[in-house]
């Protein structure tokens, strides 16, 4: 588990918000980054795993291709506006929102990151 914040500068780390007992971040639809590949990362970050040494699968909790279909631009072009998809994923509930915000909540016998 992660034992400090990151820099508040970076805003594609999540973002420990003690006072919601969550990780934040923000899909950027613009950006290089897979919406998968930013929940992966994001998760490895969090729950202090190694993605390249295969220690975690998102197939193993949501399929990956889905999210990127449910969360993509319209068949029109258009940007969805709306809804959002939870499951877990290492013990940890992930909400993922179509304006780009997701939300990572730890179990409840983790340690909490602390304040410096």
């Amino acid at each position: 588990m992660q034992t400090k914040l990151n820099s508040p500068n970076d805003p594609h780390e999540p973002q420990y918000d003690p006072a919601s007992d969550r990780y934040v971040l923000r899909y950027d639809h613009d950006g290089s980054a897979t919406l998968t590949a930013t929940i992966v990362h994001a998760l490895a970050s969090v729950a202090d795993v190694d993605v390249s040494q295969g220690e975690f699968s998102l197939y193993d909790s949501v399929d990956p291709d889905a999210l990127e279909r449910i969360f993509g631009s319209k068949t029109d072009g258009s940007p969805r506006d709306g809804g959002h998809v939870c499951f877990t994923a290492l013990d940890h509930e992930v909400y993922v929102f179509a304006n780009g915000d997701i939300f990572i909540y730890p179990p409840a016998e983790t340690a909490r990151p602390t304040t410096h």
